[in-house]
């Protein structure tokens, strides 16, 4: 149930998102600490680190948790890795063409983008199946494997006018985008991100197994936060001692460890309240967000964005505007939370009918 919770809850806040709830916020120009709080909920320009850049990673490590319960529950019906790899390489390449069709979408136009973040849950699911069923530590090495080959790339291989590891635009990210796409993402973000990124993944495969393991309670708490307090040293140690920056929009390996240090003290404190002291009397909040993530997250990005919150603007925070003379700012942040509740309300009628959408 903790990881129903928790997928769910990173729901709720990528649907807030794509409702500008947080544009909205801002722009009622509040007063510290309220105004610093709110920054939290935008991606850290370039070096550094905000709440808003866990949410990627907690998205990609509960796509890995997940798919391990899962993998296990058919070990137990009789499949085997073999019998089940066919259906991961087509869920891969449907959450492929999702990613991919998204930008289409985003732009009104067919286009070649390769930044979504379904676009590289497909390359780390793939990669996370391949060694799913190996040991802790040999999946533990693979994914430290994956973050230096990273830091190998981005140190080592120079191209001109991109020889700069840690610049915005000047990296071998932007330079794999410019053979891969034809051109850099203005907000520096790279489609490599994926490789480092599988990290999250095979590290949420590592805590699926763990949760469901025959272990103690307290031992899995203790293990969560034990390996989340020594990713947060290594991942802030590295950035501290300026050997590797934390930044987020290339995915640097001490972002990942930061990232990933602090998405598995949170699954550890949700796991301890919902699983452990039962704290379950309003859980079904984001429980009915967590049991159709991937269908929500489609829809808001696409009927959300492109339409509806704009059909709810005009009965609500434009009505506000026309029958009371409301700022605009304050009708702005009604429309937002208007439209997140109309969402969540889609996500509540499905989880009542018992009407769930897998990729």
């Amino acid at each position: 149930m903790s990881l129903d919770v928790m997928r769910g809850l990173i729901m709720l806040l990528l649907c807030a998102e794509s409702c500008h709830l947080y544009g909205a916020l801002k722009n009622l120009n509040p007063v510290q600490p309220a105004a610093m709080l709110i920054e939290q909920f935008f991606h850290h320009p370039w070096h550094g680190l905000r709440f808003w850049d866990l949410v990627q990673p907690a998205f990609m490590f509960m796509a890995g948790a997940a798919m391990y319960i899962s993998y296990s529950r058919k070990l137990e019906k009789g499949s085997s890795w073999e019998k089940n790899w066919g259906h991961i390489l087509f869920r891969s390449f449907k959450l492929f063409l999702f990613g991919t069709a998204l930008h289409c979408v985003y732009q009104g136009k067919l286009v070649w983008e390769l930044w979504n973040v379904l676009t590289q849950l497909a390359f780390t699911t793939l990669v996370a199946y391949l060694i799913i069923g190996k040991s802790y530590n040999w999946q533990i090495i693979c994914s430290v494997g994956l973050l230096l080959l990273t830091e190998v790339m981005y140190r080592l291989i120079l191209m001109p006018g991109y020889d700069q590891p840690f610049v915005q635009g000047h990296n071998f990210g932007s330079y794999v985008d410019t053979l891969l796409m034809g051109k850099i993402n203005l907000d520096g973000w790279v489609a490599i991100n994926a490789i480092p990124t599988a990290a999250h993944t095979i590290w949420g495969v590592l805590a699926g197994k763990l949760l469901i393991s025959s272990r103690s309670a307290s031992y899995k708490i203790k293990m969560l936060i034990g390996f989340g307090l020594l990713a947060l040293i290594i991942g802030f140690g590295l950035d501290a001692l300026q050997i590797t920056p934390i930044i987020k929009r290339i995915s640097t390996s001490s972002f990942v460890f930061a990232s990933g240090g602090w998405v598995l003290i949170m699954l550890a404190v949700v796991y301890w309240l919902i699983d452990v002291k039962k704290c379950v009397k309003y859980v079904w909040i984001c429980s009915v967000m967590g049991m159709n993530a991937i269908f929500i997250y489609i829809f808001f990005e696409t009927i959300g964005v492109q339409w509806l919150n704009g059909v709810i603007g005009i009965f609500t925070g434009d009505a506000l505007i026309t029958l009371f003379g409301l700022q605009s700012n304050v009708s702005a942040v009604v429309t937002a939370l208007s439209t997140l509740l109309v969402e969540w309300a889609l996500c509540y009628w499905l989880f009542k009918r018992n009407i769930f959408f897998k990729l």
